[in-house]
């Protein structure tokens, strides 16, 4: 059965998503940064230096939020780089575009609404696709995968960040306690949305972390995956090439 933000709502997965990110999108920023203490900051420059070497000129980032990933990537980029950010919520995305004329961005980065499992591109368009904690909110996992894997042009990267569950003794039972006990505290605290950081640590829970998303990469056709945990495991950066 699908982990899903709200067990009472008859909605869909995707359609709980996009209405719990709705909810949250003007505290979304503030709580990660407060929550992971900035290191959600680091984890995102960590990914994007994967790009470094191919130096994309154009690029899609799935699940863009409010685009903090994909301004981010710029830094990776080619000099004229274009960046196409999409996300099934629209709350999140007005805050992204604010930021973005706020930082002169608009040329560089556009945003739009958009099915990350039904991506509105032509096969093989994009340098790299990049995605940062998203993953996990798929409905279909498999089929957002690969509708990354159509869009990616031979020899292009994928870069996924996505939350993982470390394994050692004693960080395994202080991370679980952190994640169940006291982040959904101060998450309903804050954006008053009563399910949003109860859903985080269920669906962290529930992905197919480490070597098992490995697997997946390459049962949808990637090549050469590579993972890499980051922060004792708390999150981990996933590669692979088309």
């Amino acid at each position: 059965m699908a982990v899903v933000p709200y067990k009472d709502n008859s909605a869909d997965k995707k359609s709980q998503v996009a209405q719990m990110f709705n909810s949250i999108a003007g505290k979304y920023d503030f709580l990660n940064h407060f929550l992971s203490a900035g290191t959600d900051i680091y984890w995102r420059r960590k990914a994007v230096d994967e790009l470094k070497t191919l130096r994309p000129a154009r690029i899609l980032d799935i699940a863009t939020g409010t685009a903090d990933f994909a301004i981010e990537t710029l830094r990776a980029a080619a000099p004229n780089a274009q960046v196409t950010g999409v996300d099934i919520s629209e709350g999140m995305l007005e805050v992204g575009r604010r930021k973005l004329a706020a930082k002169g961005l608009g040329h560089r980065i556009q945003l739009e609404l958009g099915d990350s499992e039904n991506l509105p591109f032509e096969d093989g368009e994009f340098d790299a696709v990049t995605a940062s904690f998203g993953v996990r909110n798929f409905a279909h996992l498999e089929k957002g995968l690969s509708e990354m894997r159509r869009v990616l042009r031979p020899g292009g990267k994928l870069v996924i960040l996505e939350f993982s569950k470390p394994s050692a003794f004693p960080l395994k039972q202080a991370y679980n306690f952190y994640f169940r006990r006291v982040l959904p505290v101060f998450g309903k605290m804050i954006s008053k949305d009563q399910s949003a950081y109860t859903y985080l640590p269920a669906s962290v829970q529930a992905f197919p972390d480490g070597p098992d998303f490995l697997a997946i990469l390459t049962k949808v056709g990637f090549k050469e995956p590579a993972w890499q945990p980051l922060t004792f495991g708390i999150s981990s950066i996933y590669t692979a090439q088309k």
